[in-house]
C-alpha cells in the first residue's frame, strides 16, 4: 500500500468536476486499502490523539461561509477500533497515543467522500504533534508498516495555502508568484528525493513566506515522505495545478 501527501480542499471542491476525478483517478489506482490513517492539517495537537474509533464517527465542520448542505454531509465510516490499537502499537512507550472523541475534520472527510464515498472502509484520524519535518518523518517511519497491513497512511493538506494573500477568489485564477515558485520548487525537490531541501523550506522556498504563513498545510507531507518505503526516492506526482491559484499537487511516495 502507498503513503499519500493530498491537497484536501475546502468544502466547495466537493463541486469541482477536475478535482474530485483527479481523486476518484487515485482511489482507483492504488489498492483497495483496508483502513485509513489519516493526519490532517486541521488538527495540530500534542501527544499525539487519535480520533473517536466508534463506527459513524462523527463529523467536524471546521468551515463557516458555505452553503448550508456542506454542514448536513455525513460520512459514516466503520469501526476503527483495530486500526487504533495497531498505531498504538508501532509508537514507543516514551510517546504513548491518546485517544479522544474528536471526530474527523475537513481535511479527512473531504476528500474521503469522493475517493470512497461508500464510506464502508474504517478511518482513524490522528492529530500531527508538531511543525518539524524531522520529527513528523520519524513519525512516518513508526507508521511505515501499517502499510503492510493494508492501511493507507494520508497526510492531507495543500502544497500552497495563502488564503490571506489571494486576491482573485475564482476556481480558475491565475496563481500569483509566490504560489507557482513554491510549488516549482516543491516539485523540483521531490523529483531528487531531496527530502533535506524539502525540510528547510522556511528558510529556502522561493514564496515564503505567503506560499504558507502557517505550515500546516504543508508539513503532512513529510508523515507520508517518512512512511515510504525509502524517503529519498522520489515519488509520484498524482495531481497538479492550481485551484484559485494555490497548488492542488497531491504525490505518491512507494
Amino acid at each position: 500500500m502507498p503513503a499519500l501527501y493530498i491537497g484536501h480542499g475546502a468544502p466547495m471542491l466537493l463541486e469541482d468536476a477536475l478535482w474530485t476525478s483527479q481523486l476518484r483517478s487515485i482511489a482507483a489506482d492504488i489498492p483497495r486499502p483496508k483502513a485509513i490513517l489519516m493526519v490532517s492539517a486541521h488538527w495540530e495537537s500534542e501527544p499525539i490523539t487519535l480520533s473517536a474509533t466508534g463506527a459513524h464517527t462523527p463529523l467536524v465542520y471546521d468551515f463557516s461561509g458555505f452553503d448550508r448542505k456542506f454542514y448536513e454531509m455525513t460520512y459514516n465510516s466503520p469501526d476503527a477500533t483495530a486500526l487504533a490499537s495497531l498505531v498504538a502499537s508501532l509508537m514507543p512507550d516514551t510517546e504513548p497515543i491518546h485517544s479522544s472523541n474528536r471526530g474527523l475534520d475537513h481535511g479527512a472527510w473531504v476528500p474521503l467522500r469522493v475517493m470512497y464515498p461508500d464510506a464502508d472502509i474504517p478511518v482513524l484520524q490522528m492529530s500531527m504533534p508538531t511543525e518539524d519535518p524531522v520529527k513528523l518523518m520519524e513519525l512516518g517511519r513508526r507508521l511505515a508498516p501499517l502499510r503492510e497491513q493494508g492501511v493507507l497512511v494520508v497526510g492531507s493538506g495543500f502544497m500552497t495555502h495563502g488564503l490571506r494573500y489571494l486576491r482573485e477568489w475564482s476556481p480558475d485564477a491565475q496563481a500569483p508568484g509566490w504560489s507557482s515558485d513554491f510549488d516549482m520548487w516543491a516539485a523540483e525537490a521531490l523529483a531528487r528525493g531531496d527530502v533535506d531541501t524539502l525540510s528547510k523550506f522556511k528558510e529556502l522556498a522561493p514564496g515564503m513566506p505567503y506560499a504558507h504563513p502557517t505550515v500546516e498545510h504543508f508539513t503532512p507531507l513529510f508523515v507520508a515522505l517518512g512512511a515510504g518505503t525509502t524517503a529519498d526516492a522520489a515519488p509520484k506526482t498524482l495531481i497538479d495545478g492550481y485551484f484559485m491559484g494555490l497548488s492542488k499537487r497531491s504525490i505518491l511516495v512507494a
